[in-house]
């Protein structure tokens, strides 16, 4: 997998573990990869965030139900580019 120069104008948020397994359990790791740059990276640092561990939970979880969708981005209506008109 080739790395391409990032396009973001904030530092880049790592994924931690259990973004990733919680991705990988319900096969939307490609949902993820799919969605822009800033959208992954504001997704990561809006769950790193919350200082509670119940709130972190919400948080993934409703990030994973949006990417399952493929309709939402942080409660907003989003449409992949391809869709865009």
């Amino acid at each position: 997998m080739s790395e391409s120069k990032s396009t973001l104008k904030r530092p880049k948020n790592p994924m931690p573990l259990f973004v990733r397994d919680a991705l990988n359990e319900r096969a939307l790791m490609d949902a993820y990869l799919a969605r822009p740059p800033y959208q992954q990276n504001d997704y990561l640092g809006w769950i790193a965030r919350a200082k509670l561990e119940a709130t972190k939970i919400k948080r993934l979880n409703q990030m994973l139900d949006e990417l399952e969708g493929g309709r939402l981005y942080m409660n907003m209506t989003w449409k992949p580019r391809l869709q865009r008109r």
